[in-house]
């Protein structure tokens, strides 16, 4: 039996976490689940269906909220009064890094975008299995989280850096010439630069293969989804940038490859269904019967490869030359990327102004330093990386797309 704490527990990782353990109860035991808060009927439902014995959420007045959701979903499901204890219940910002450090075997951090960082560093100081879905905190924490982690601590949950974890199996570190990280393409896969300038939230919204949140959806139709795994990828298998390759695969059935040596090159492939990468992150390195379905090899079908056009689709590069700053340039390029979103979704900016906008600030934050240049938005090397100096170029590169994205 494994007790698990799931943060994240009302988006699309978190409710496909709890799918997975709602079949497999003899398994798993949902200790804390955390979320924002902006679906507390959901969060009442998972609450009572998991009964875990503490609940955090980000927004400190949606306890109130999630209370009286508690008291509605228990007599809904026909409790007597009294019948269903209510959780501990942990409110405001750093409610859920203070739930990621109770007893548990697993934490299953699917909180999106950089606030997952301090929970991110909480699990590993806990020196607890963390299963990672939050690849941002690992982007932008970079070192920090990297060095906290003990040997086998950190696990993925990313497709694709579930597929390396798989593929590596098969031989020594020693023995690998390269990672070969797979991408979909998107929703634009084909389209010349100049074909993206018109393109809507709606049109970037519409993913081929996966149903994701927002941000991630948009990432992906940019591509800059694919640059964060390229930095996640390298931190987590300690290999240089340069020898991870991104190579489109429409089909998304193979979620990526490694290639040693010798010459061979070994693939993990199954339907897309982040079922099963979620059930491996829960019980690495052992895996679950039936956690999804097997590829079809009676049906006839073709899997296609193809590189990318980086022409259209410069956000990759782009990833990779803030890795290779590594510093706070990762950080800054996340953050200025999520306010950048925003601004496409709210139409204040164009598809293509997203990454040119980012890249931007990118430059600027690499630049020397005017005299009279902020603190924070100075570049700080990887020797002298803190959580304070990431958390500053955060905030600065918000503020800096902001500033940038005001006036579309």
């Amino acid at each position: 039996m494994r007790n698990v704490v799931i943060l994240g527990s009302t988006g699309s990782i978190g409710t496909q976490a709890l799918d997975v353990i709602s079949t497999r109860r003899d398994r798993f035991n949902v200790v804390g689940l955390a979320a924002g808060g902006s679906d507390i009927e959901l969060l009442a439902r998972q609450v009572i269906e998991f009964r875990p014995s503490h609940v955090a959420v980000a927004r400190g007045t949606a306890v109130e909220d999630l209370q009286l959701a508690l008291y509605a979903e228990a007599q809904r499901q026909g409790y007597a009064h009294g019948d269903h204890t209510l959780p501990r219940l942990w409110a405001g910002p750093r409610a859920a890094t203070e739930l990621a450090a109770v007893d548990c075997d697993v934490v299953l951090n699917a909180i999106t975008g950089s606030a997952g960082l301090e929970p991110t560093l909480a699990t590993l100081r806990a020196g607890t299995t963390l299963a990672l879905a939050n690849k941002e905190s690992l982007v932008i924490g970079g070192r920090l989280v990297t060095e906290a982690a003990a040997p086998g601590q950190l696990v993925a949950v990313d497709s694709e850096h579930s597929a390396f974890a798989q593929a590596l199996r098969s031989g020594a570190r020693s023995e690998v010439r390269r990672l070969i990280l797979t991408a979909s393409g998107g929703p634009f896969r084909g389209r010349r630069r100049d074909e993206l300038a018109e393109v809507t939230p709606e049109q970037a919204m519409a993913h081929p293969t996966w149903d994701m949140g927002r941000v991630i959806t948009i990432n992906s139709s940019t591509l800059v989804n694919k640059g964060l795994e390229l930095i996640e990828a390298a931190l987590l298998y300690d290999v240089p940038l340069d020898d991870v390759t991104v190579v489109v695969h429409p089909q998304s059935m193979v979620h990526s490859m490694v290639e040693f040596h010798d010459g061979s090159t070994i693939a993990q492939c199954s339907p897309p269904d982040m079922r099963l990468p979620i059930a491996l992150g829960l019980t690495w390195p052992d895996r679950i019967v039936d956690a999804a379905r097997p590829c079809d090899w009676t049906t006839a079908s073709s899997w296609t490869f193809e590189p990318l056009d980086g022409d259209a689709f410069p956000a990759v590069e782009l990833a990779r030359r803030a890795g290779q700053a590594s510093g706070t340039a990762p950080a800054v390029f996340n953050a200025a990327n999520e306010e950048c979103v925003d601004a496409f979704c709210a139409g204040r900016i164009g598809f293509l102004d997203i990454v040119d906008t980012v890249a931007a600030i990118v430059t600027e934050h690499l630049s020397e330093p005017s005299v009279d240049s902020a603190e924070e938005a100075r570049h700080v090397a990887d020797a002298d990386l803190t959580v304070a100096a990431v958390l500053a170029a955060d905030a600065w590169a918000r503020e800096r797309a902001r500033q940038l994205t005001a006036g579309g």
